[in-house]
């Protein structure tokens, strides 16, 4: 009776550990995929392209920036960023951290990180390259659909630093 008794406590332990466990690697995967997917799209603009954005958000994702509704995505780059971007020579971000939180097939991140501008100058107006720095904070939800991370929602907002 007490082997049977210990037998039974410990399948159930051993249960408990292996679930805990592969909810710990899931959660740990999907948090290196939401990164991923936010990687991604600073590498996109660190390189003054939107190649391979449009993949990373829902065609309805909702983009917000300084406090202002952008429209989503594909109106934010047809409208904003993407004409931006041709007026860039480098776009570089700097001291870059992500926070993640998980939550079913839910993710919010939150992105701290300087970026740095070099616009480009224009011979023919007579104006010089300009660089602009500044101090930004992102966050953004994500949800999974068909197994991928999808953006859903992003808001940016910056400060201007002195250089």
């Amino acid at each position: 009776m007490k082997i049977l008794k210990f037998i039974t406590l410990l399948t159930v332990f051993l249960l408990t550990v292996n679930l805990t466990n592969a909810q710990h690697t899931s959660y740990a995967k999907d948090n290196k995929e939401v990164k991923a997917v936010m990687k991604a799209y600073k590498d996109a603009i660190q390189n003054l392209t939107t190649e391979g954005t449009f993949e990373l958000f829902t065609p309805d994702a909702i983009i917000f920036e300084q406090g202002k509704l952008e429209g989503t995505y594909k109106e934010y780059i047809s409208h904003h960023l993407g004409p931006e971007l041709g007026h860039f020579k480098s776009f570089i971000f700097s001291d870059y951290e992500i926070q993640t939180t998980l939550n079913s097939s839910y993710a919010y991140t939150t992105e701290n990180y300087i970026y740095t501008i070099v616009l480009k100058g224009n011979k023919t107006k007579g104006t010089k390259e300009k660089t602009v720095k500044s101090k930004g904070v992102a966050t953004s939800i994500l949800q999974k659909i068909d197994g991928k991370w999808k953006i859903i929602h992003s808001h940016t907002s910056f400060k201007k630093l002195k250089i």
